[in-house]
């Protein structure tokens, strides 16, 4: 295994003041565990609890419950199924988060990296990282809007550049056709949620008023009016993903009455499905493509 850090070139981020190095490295695929600790602990967090609710056992057509219909009903055994059949077929293609920043979002980014041997980075917190402080990234962003923009460029382009990763990218990454280009590298998956959800998660969780450029006396109605401006702005580039995953579709594909019930797992093995789909898309593509 190859491990280098490398700073972001000063040419490409001339008003990012970096003092954390950013990461360049080639990882072993047969041995994930074998990435120093201090390299990821920032980034990486296994295992992940998910958002599981306990479910009693069903009862067959006779009036028994079995072992067997228990498992087949188990969200877990079902995820990890999939994930195992799903992987061969990955090949270690990275997989794009895109979708409004929400808590949502970083534990699914998270329980998938768990569930495919991935490695997990957020990519906002690659930048924060890069500048210092959350206030440098702050200042950074509300004075000089094309060096964020640059960094946030240059942080796509070292996660594209590796394999074995879920990202969850940042909002810059479907703001300008060069990022675009750069989730191309891998398959893009657009989390859809409820923008009250989000704002809820927002008022609930302070950490991510920041992301939001919002101060810690906002009001839920506030949150969502700003949320709802930035949606309008975002949403052309979330569709441009190669598919997309709606919590709300999914709790009523499960026949959920609350959206809430909606679980990691859930929406992880929603994931994995549209994952499936597009690699078999491309197998066939590829097999159309061979000559005779």
């Amino acid at each position: 295994m190859e491990i280098t850090r490398t700073l972001l070139p000063s040419s490409s981020c001339s008003s990012l003041h970096l003092r954390t190095p950013l990461l360049h490295f080639h990882v072993s695929p047969s041995h994930p565990q074998s990435l120093p600790q201090d390299v990821l602990q920032s980034q990486t967090s296994l295992p992940i609890p998910s958002r599981t609710r306990f479910r009693k056992p069903l009862a067959a057509s006779d009036g028994t419950t079995s072992a067997t219909k228990v498992a087949v009903d188990d969200p877990s055994l079902a995820v990890k199924k999939k994930a195992m059949d799903v992987s061969p077929e990955l090949k270690g293609t990275t997989i794009f988060l895109v979708g409004m920043k929400s808590s949502i979002k970083t534990s699914l980014g998270k329980f998938l990296a768990n569930l495919l041997r991935y490695y997990y980075f957020d990519s906002d917190s690659l930048v924060e990282e890069a500048a210092g402080t959350q206030s440098a990234t702050k200042s950074l962003r509300e004075t000089d809007k094309s060096g964020f923009q640059e960094s946030e460029t240059e942080v796509l382009k070292q996660l594209s550049s590796m394999g074995r990763l879920v990202v969850c990218a940042g909002d810059g990454a479907t703001q300008s056709s060069t990022n675009l280009a750069l989730l191309r590298h891998g398959i893009t998956i657009w989390i859809d949620v409820p923008l009250d959800i989000v704002a809820r998660g927002v008022v609930e969780d302070q950490t991510q008023l920041s992301a939001y450029d919002l101060s810690t006396s906002v009001s839920y109605p506030e949150v969502l009016t700003h949320l709802s401006t930035s949606y309008e702005e975002l949403r052309g580039g979330y569709a441009i993903a190669d598919a997309t995953v709606s919590l709300q579709q999914v709790a009523g594909k499960l026949g959920y009455d609350e959206i809430d019930d909606v679980t990691t797992e859930d929406m992880a093995l929603e994931v994995l499905k549209e994952v499936e789909k597009l690699t078999r898309v491309k197998k066939m593509m590829e097999a159309a493509a061979r000559p005779f």
